[in-house]
């Protein structure tokens, strides 16, 4: 089965380490007329969202519908995104944390104000898909989005999302990519405040231990229904909060750090006209030129002064809060951050 194309432009990819300004960027290029900004899609469905070739639409649907292990985890012990946006406990709300909708949290309510009628909207038409490649189960969704909202090119981007990187480039070979940094001391300060990184951490720590090196995932092009049978097995036991404790600063610090080395392994090979780095910093200094110059990327025929001179009026330079830690936990924390910050061209 084809496909058919609403959009007319190539889609993107917004890649980050996460806590690094990538939901606002994702906020400002939501506000253009011809952007559909599907915000913390993919990594909510958790590993079963690559581990199949072909799937129905039945099948599809329980991906989207669903929450993984590890996201049951996190929200049974209180775990919830700073970026949530379905507004789980206000009285008349569908859903609560027990069974809310991976889409629900944050991507459709990104979309619109009413993101359970367009739940309810999309799920007839993707569970009628007959089985077809899994990446086409995905355009075939945000081409109905697209065409539904009345928008040109879809662009996706999710916390952390460069641990799928490769994942994503394969189910995607046409995307283009912006990936957007920051300096790796202040993003590992906001990842030691958000919850799910230091869950993340810690779980990467607890596979260690038992002698798994859970980062080898990151650079597969393919997800496993092993690690779907693993997070079945051993999240419902699972203890989110415990995870995150005693996680420091410096061991954030080097998952940024292993991070960034994984986006240079994974992306330098793209051409130039497929791949835009954007410095979180730089965004903050002068917004209207690197806005600019994401939009073009995207497509030069995407330029909109009016949209331009509304978003670039939104950031406002922030200065480092990292210079500010005692000095032996900043000399810490920069040398975990090291070699990340070589490779981007940080002041060390």
């Amino acid at each position: 089965m084809t496909v058919p194309r609403t959009t007319d432009i190539p889609p993107v990819l917004v890649l980050s380490t996460g806590r690094c300004g990538s939901t606002m960027i994702s906020d400002l290029l939501s506000r253009h007329p011809a952007v559909l900004s599907l915000s913390e899609f993919f990594v909510p469905l958790g590993p079963e969202a690559f581990a199949r070739d072909s799937i129905d639409g039945d099948g599809f649907w329980r991906i989207l519908s669903r929450q993984s292990p590890a996201l049951r985890a996190m929200l049974r012990d209180g775990i919830v995104v700073d970026e949530m946006l379905y507004p789980y406990d206000r009285p008349g709300m569908r859903y609560g944390l027990a069974d809310l909708p991976p889409m629900m949290m944050v991507t459709l309510p990104h979309l619109t104000d009413a993101p359970e009628a367009l739940y309810d909207a999309l799920e007839p038409v993707v569970r009628a898909r007959p089985a077809m490649p899994l990446a086409d189960q995905y355009r075939a969704l945000f081409e109905e989005l697209a065409g539904r909202l009345g928008r040109r090119v879809w662009i996706e981007r999710s916390g952390g999302s460069l641990m799928l990187a490769a994942k994503l480039l394969r189910l995607f070979p046409d995307a283009r990519v912006i990936h957007v940094h920051r300096d790796g001391r202040d993003t590992a300060m906001s990842m030691e405040k958000h919850h799910n990184f230091k869950v993340l951490v810690g779980a990467m720590k607890a596979a260690r231990r038992l002698g798994v090196d859970a980062t080898r995932d990151f650079t597969r092009d393919r997800g496993r229904q092993i690690d779907v049978l693993s997070q079945r097995m051993i999240f419902p036991f699972i203890n989110a909060r415990r995870l995150a404790e005693g996680v420091t600063l410096p061991e954030l610090g080097a998952f940024w750090s292993l991070m960034i080395g994984l986006a240079r392994e994974v992306l330098d090979p793209l051409p130039p006209d497929r791949l835009l780095t954007v410095a979180f910093e730089d965004v903050q200094r002068a917004p209207r030129e690197q806005l600019q110059a994401m939009i073009r990327f995207i497509d030069p025929g995407l330029d909109d002064p009016a949209w331009l001179d509304e978003v670039s009026a939104i950031p406002r330079p922030a200065r480092s809060r990292a210079a500010d830690l005692p000095p032996d936990v900043y000399a810490a924390l920069t040398e975990a951050c090291r070699p990340g910050l070589e490779a981007l061209g940080y002041p060390v």
